[in-house]
């Protein structure tokens, strides 16, 4: 299976959509009820049939029926049939597909969780709807968690963060620049109202890996990993901030494969509108960055959207397959939005596309797709191919069958809790306040003599070895999305970098304590090396 069909055009021709173009990327437009989602369920099984595991957002609660065969039966099943037996194809057949199901809630699928270390502060800042400076803040934030070896993992971690910046506001200003306790206090309520969103149960271990997305059945079929998004949709940003944290770590952690016979991945990005909305520049330049180059990765990403002036045209101008359902010129917005799809695609000299655009009925869509040589075809009025799998929501006990036969079950479904910077921290606070109550009772010289409940952050050589090796495990767990997010191009492996800071900071301390200042550099050279 070298193609997936669209369906036939106004000539009879097959529309087709080849699989060493899908990485190109694509779109698919059109107002609601048009035939959209029905669209993305043709699309998405025929790729899982051809071994290309696909990724979907389930936002409306209706696409989860692609995991159980269609049936005579159902609501729409004369109709699809009419479809097939209209287009010619003779071996139409329900049948189901191989699917895994996903829930930031935890609800309706397994677990998604990342860290945020992993989700870095570009990308809070823009969950939390902060302003530049309080990004500033944030990020100063970030900095002195990473050098302190100080674990990110929960929001509980980043709000003690937070609480201990603001009472040493000072200190780290004269470091890091200036540190207000009104942008920490800012910052701290934006927190709070993340949270009363359920974003607290999105970050913790165990992380989410991203390989368990890409992955096929004993069939030779891809899996379709769909995320339950009716609930998530109720808070947008995080929805969007979510699957752009998705499509970076896809681009950071897949390998250079330039154009494969068929994707590694297929991601369809439904409400594709909700990413941009308000979205600074500097977000926008770097998902058109991520769009741009997680190609060559072997990831093709589809825009979903009702309107396809959503999406700004340095992005528009990458989507090279595109299938547009029917607008409707109601307003002048939407004048504008079919002038602009009708000028995107190749002309077809026998089809008015800005009249068609208004004249589409359900199930009909104007198509355009990659040739072999990469020339977009001309553009055709075409009757799309019905989907074999159910139309519709599947009945919680199906839910649950699909769920009890996945691969990740029970991989992801318990929360683990394991010492970060929430506790540390909480651990010195104790100690200080054990220490001040010592000194009222014993004075402080007393006090003195005595060894440290628990040692200081980073003091003495046991201390610099102890942040070197927090330091190691803290960079490789999110040094791979801070190069990403903030634009950050290296080569060198997190581990090795991390391994190797762990040997520096080492030899440096021995170095110190026996009057060889050069150590550290030998040991962070010499680690360096053998990681290579």
């Amino acid at each position: 299976m070298s193609e997936i069909f669209l369906g036939l055009g106004g000539d009879g021709e097959r529309q087709v959509l080849r699989l060493g173009r899908a990485n190109r990327h694509g779109l698919v437009a059109g107002a609601t009820g048009t035939g959209k989602t029905v669209t993305l369920q043709t699309v998405a099984e025929q790729f899982s049939a051809a071994g290309v595991p696909v990724f979907l957002a389930d936002v409306k609660g209706d696409l989860s029926g692609i995991s159980m065969a269609g049936s005579p039966q159902f609501k729409n099943a004369a109709i699809l049939e009419a479809r097939a037996k209209e287009l010619g194809l003779t071996d139409y057949a329900y049948s189901d597909n191989p699917a895994v199901f996903w829930d930031i809630y935890g609800e309706q699928g397994h677990p998604v969780r990342t860290t945020i270390s992993e989700m870095g502060p570009l990308l809070l800042a823009r969950l939390m709807d902060l302003n530049e400076t309080q990004e500033g803040v944030l990020n100063i934030v970030f900095r002195f968690a990473d050098e302190q070896g100080l674990l990110l993992l929960d929001l509980e971690d980043l709000q003690a963060m937070l609480t201990y910046t603001a009472e040493h506001a000072a200190e780290l200003s004269t470091k890091y620049g200036n540190v207000t306790k009104a942008s920490v206090g800012t910052i701290q309520r934006q927190l709070l109202a993340l949270d009363s969103q359920g974003a607290a149960q999105f970050f913790g271990e165990p992380a989410l890996e991203i390989a368990d997305f890409i992955r096929c059945d004993d069939k030779g079929r891809g899996y379709i990993n769909v995320l339950a998004a009716d609930k998530l949709m109720r808070s947008p940003k995080l929805y969007a901030t979510f699957l752009l944290w998705l499509l970076s770590e896809l681009f950071e952690v897949l390998p250079e494969v330039g154009d494969p016979e068929k994707p590694k991945l297929v991601f369809f990005f439904d409400e594709a509108h909700l990413l941009f909305d308000d979205a600074p520049k500097a977000l926008t330049d770097k998902v058109e960055q991520v769009v741009r180059l997680v190609r060559s990765k072997g990831v093709g990403v589809y825009f979903i959207s009702q309107n396809p002036i959503d999406i700004p045209e340095a992005i528009a101008g990458q989507l090279g397959n595109r299938v547009q359902h029917a607008l409707r010129a109601f307003t002048p917005r939407d004048k504008k939005a079919i002038k602009a799809a009708a000028d995107t695609f190749r002309i077809n000299p026998a089809l008015d596309v800005e009249t068609a655009i208004t004249e589409l009925k359900v199930g009909e869509a104007l198509v355009s797709t990659l040739n072999d040589d990469g020339s977009p075809s001309i553009v055709q009025r075409t009757l799309i191919a019905p989907p074999r799998s159910r139309l519709g929501p599947i009945e919680p006990k199906e839910r649950a069958i699909v769920q009890s036969i996945s691969p990740f079950a029970g991989k992801y479904d318990t929360r683990v809790d394991r010492e970060s910077a929430m506790e540390v921290l909480a651990a010195k606070a104790a100690d200080a306040a054990a220490t001040a109550q010592e000194v009222a009772q014993k004075g402080t010289e007393e006090v003195g003599k005595q060894e440290r409940k628990s040692p200081g952050l980073w003091d003495g050589i046991g201390g610099r070895v102890a942040k070197a090796a927090a330091g190691a495990a803290a960079g490789s767990a999110g040094a791979i999305l801070a190069q990403t997010i903030q634009g950050k191009k290296s080569r060198a492996s997190p581990t090795a970098s991390a391994a190797s800071a762990a040997g520096g900071a080492i030899g440096d301390a021995l170095g110190k304590a026996i009057g060889f200042p050069g150590l550290g550099r030998f040991a962070r050279n010499l680690i360096g090396g053998l990681m290579r």
